[in-house]
């Protein structure tokens, strides 16, 4: 029986507040990052500044030193970005690679209860915390931009023109993220009313309670102006298809209690 990994708890990382609902499990932890079309990344810009930055980015996990990693075993987060940007500029400065933490959230539903103070999300979430260095090989910058290529669509590097030419691989840095520490937490099921409410006929008969499922659907690819390929390749078909069967069922099943 193959091992199951888990991020350490440590205080940073440890999930308090419901903290049934936490899972350290990577391969759940890694599946909402890989899943989510754009990550949060925040950290500190100096000290000058009193706020954090947060930027939404494009990123996917993986692993050079390992590519046949699964998603349930340690890997670094690859994030993608213009060379000249502030965060790339920090991240080549620092030392030590510069702390950063990559926040995701995928959203299966809406619970609707008896009481607005009651109502919720059924939801998947998940935050890492590292150090981001930049790639320094174009070896590696390659395999991070085929992995980011194909978060976008499965199977759209090879169906592009490729490899990366000298003034795309010169403009683009790719940061690798360290991993330190991960946690994840999910609600699933439906209303969880208090018994003084549940109990009372008055409000039972006249207030519905529920779940909106919620999940992403992708239309039908449509062509630019430019295009001159008259038939949607089979990959992207496949793709849309896949993703859209995926994300239903997912949302329909979290309506039901862990």
């Amino acid at each position: 029986m193959a091992p199951n990994f888990e991020y350490p708890k440590k205080p940073q990382n440890t999930v308090k507040r419901y903290n049934s609902r936490a899972t350290y499990d990577l391969g759940a932890v890694h599946s909402v990052i890989n899943t989510t079309s754009v990550l949060h990344v925040s950290f500190a810009p100096s000290p000058d500044e009193p706020f954090p930055a947060i930027l939404p980015m494009i990123g996917v996990m993986g692993s050079f030193e390992y590519p046949s990693s699964g998603i349930d075993e340690p890997l670094d987060c690859y994030l993608h970005g213009y060379v000249s940007s502030r965060l790339m500029r920090l991240a080549r400065e620092a030392p030590n690679g510069l702390p950063v933490c990559i926040a995701a959230t995928k959203v299966d539903g809406f619970v609707l209860s008896l009481t607005p103070n009651s109502h919720s999300y059924n939801y998947r979430s998940a935050v890492l915390q590292g150090y981001a260095r930049p790639v320094e090989t174009d070896e590696e910058k390659v395999y991070a931009m085929q992995l980011i290529t194909d978060k976008v669509v499965a199977g759209r590097w090879e169906n592009t023109r490729v490899p990366p030419d000298n003034v795309e691989m010169t403009s683009t840095t790719i940061l690798r993220v360290k991993i330190e520490t991960g946690s994840g937490k999910v609600r699933q099921g439906g209303p969880h009313d208090e018994p003084k409410d549940e109990n009372r006929a008055e409000i039972t008969d006249k207030v519905w309670t529920g779940v909106v499922p919620v999940y992403e659907t992708l239309h039908a690819p449509i062509p630019s102006a430019t295009n001159k390929v008259k038939q949607i390749p089979a990959y992207l078909d496949q793709y849309v298809s896949e993703v859209n069967k995926s994300n239903r069922e997912t949302a329909l099943n979290a309506v039901n209690e862990p």
